[in-house]
């Protein structure tokens, strides 16, 4: 009983400080469980993907109502991400733990790096006949100064680069929210708005994709899930009321910092483990 008190504590620290920095409790859940709980990896990710999908669930509500989510342009680049989550789910499955952690850490870098860079905004314009055109991947979003309008730009390579996000969503049990968001920001050139809160609503359908492989193998455990489902959505609500008055900048950095210690430590203790 204390075992799983202490957990959803760490669930809640996990959610809040995930919600704070951008990155997603799903980040912090992996390390808390293998490291600080001994929980088999693909436990821990199939524990991880059902909190994702319940913190992108409450977020969503919001960002819908709001007018910011392009629910086409989500439903769309759905089929990329759905598709490779599934792939992931499954490959995982052929892998051993070891190998995922040192997966796990390289993309827990990566992800700390494109969350630390700074965003573009584009604005881009529809061009007529194009493919963003045919498939109506353009929308508006309210703004200070009024309505905007913005339209997509290479659709083909976002949709491409959502396959990957998705794969490692599926392979790591994490949301891919800034594998995500580099696609819409870089690749398909929408506003920074809509593809953060676009990216949110992906998440959940993507983490479901997943999460049906690992509870088909059972490698979902509710004693386990239960408790970070719940911790997760109650730091992410708190760290939404709070992140108006939190100094996110100085926080990002310390928590990046923390983020890559505990990746560099998986890393090695995978290499090391492959290799005995």
């Amino acid at each position: 009983m204390s075992e799983i008190i202490i957990l959803f504590i760490g669930a809640i620290a996990a959610g809040l400080m995930g919600s704070l920095t951008g990155l997603g409790g799903g980040v912090i859940i992996i390390p808390l469980l293998t490291l600080g709980f001994g929980v088999p990896m693909h436990y821990a990710i199939g524990a991880s993907l059902i909190s994702v999908i319940g913190t992108s669930s409450g977020a969503t509500v919001a960002f819908v109502k709001e007018g910011f989510t392009n629910m086409r342009i989500g439903m769309f680049l759905e089929i990329a991400t759905t598709t490779g989550a599934v792939f992931g789910a499954l490959v995982s499955g052929f892998l051993n733990p070891n190998t995922i952690g040192i997966i796990f850490a390289s993309i827990l870098i990566l992800t700390v790096l494109l969350n630390l860079r700074g965003k573009p905004d584009h604005q881009e314009e529809l061009i007529k006949g194009s493919l963003a055109d045919k498939l109506k991947l353009y929308g508006t979003f309210p703004d200070k100064d009024g309505i905007k309008h913005y339209a997509s730009r290479n659709t083909i390579p976002g949709f491409l680069m959502m396959v990957f996000a998705g794969a490692m969503s599926g392979l790591l049990g994490i949301g891919s929210g800034a594998l995500k968001v580099l696609a819409m920001d870089n690749m398909m050139k929408l506003p920074f708005k809509v593809s953060t809160t676009t990216s949110n609503f992906m998440i959940g359908v993507t983490a479901v994709a997943g999460a049906l492989i690992y509870f088909q193998r059972g490698q979902i455990i509710p004693v386990i899930a239960a408790p970070v489902l719940i911790g997760v959505v109650v730091g992410s609500f708190i760290g939404s009321k709070t992140l108006m008055i939190s100094k996110t900048k100085k926080l990002k950095v310390f928590f990046a910092i923390v983020i890559t210690i505990l990746s560099i430590y998986m890393m090695y203790n995978g290499v090391n483990k492959n290799f005995q």
